[in-house]
């Protein structure tokens, strides 16, 4: 499952490589993928789990003890980059940091 986690996460590199993706490992028994993020939003370990019951994923930002369960295959980036990196002014952000 981890590996198919990363061919997920890898369809959308720059958007990965935006949350300072960094030290993913594979959880135990192989139920899901686990990795450190430097967003603007959230920056510590993320963990996605899949929900073999609902054929779904959930998403633990475990830093904070928050999760978003429930998540399609389809809308992973996009679910994570909300959680980790996407502000109302992020272009503003990116601009002004880099």
């Amino acid at each position: 499952m981890a590996e198919c986690i990363l061919q997920i996460l890898r369809s959308q590199l720059m958007v990965v490589f935006s949350w300072g993706f960094h030290k993913p490992q594979r959880l135990p028994n192989d139920t899901g993928l686990s990795f450190m993020v430097e967003g603007f939003k959230y920056q510590g370990e993320v963990r996605v789990v899949y929900n073999e019951g609902a054929d779904l994923f959930d998403v633990e930002l475990v830093d904070i003890n928050k999760r978003i369960e429930d998540v399609y295959l389809d809308c992973l980036v996009r679910v994570i980059d909300g959680a980790v990196e996407r502000t109302s002014d992020y272009d503003n952000r990116v601009r002004t940091q880099y």
